[in-house]
């Protein structure tokens, strides 16, 4: 084996990648992948604007008092990752980090699923947001319309609910609104 198959990847590598790619470093080994496609970024854009007014700012009902983030870069033990979406109530983050990466685990995690990343998202990055206690946690698949809901009890992730289609959704830990999910998946203006 070559001295640099076995070298483990380290922060310095994600500077070096291209900057139309989002870099993680999961159990050493550097993932390195393109920026969203138009609608996993749409699916993104569209839940992120449900969330942030209630749960950010108090809004429409909600209770505020969380930060929800856009593709945060993550630091969990050796891991570096970078999920779709994060958030952390305020009692677990009091204040934004100086630096690059946050060091808190995320009281929530959703990850947009795509061809690409599909395999990484569920097998490798599950059962690490499991171990560092991420105690929710949403996986979208666009290309079929699943949203599924997990709930972190003793160590697992307890699958909630799964929805689909044009359903509309109450789902832990931001019950307090109702998502319409046709509006994740819309691609055209009609």
């Amino acid at each position: 084996m070559s001295e640099e198959a076995i070298k483990k990847a380290n922060y310095d590598d994600l500077f070096k990648l291209s900057e139309n790619r989002v870099g993680e470093i999961i159990n050493g080994e550097l993932h390195s992948m393109p920026r969203p496609s138009p609608k996993h970024a749409n699916v993104s854009s569209s839940l992120m604007g449900e969330i942030w007014g209630p749960y950010r700012l108090g809004r429409h009902g909600g209770p505020g008092g969380w930060w929800i983030l856009s593709e945060p870069e993550i630091q969990l033990g050796e891991h570096t990752i970078v999920p779709d979406l994060a958030g952390w109530k305020k009692e677990s983050l009091p204040s934004l980090p100086e630096t690059n990466w946050f060091s808190v685990p995320p009281d929530w995690v959703c990850e947009i699923l795509s061809p690409g990343t599909m395999r990484i998202d569920r097998i490798i990055k599950m059962p690490i947001f499991a171990h560092h206690g991420v105690s929710f946690l949403w996986m979208i698949n666009p290309f079929i319309k699943i949203f599924e809901t997990f709930r972190l009890e003793s160590g697992l992730w307890l699958l909630l609910n799964t929805f689909m289609e044009n359903d509309k959704v109450r789902a832990e830990p931001f019950e307090k609104i109702e998502i319409d999910l046709k509006y994740l998946w819309e691609d055209r203006f009609e």
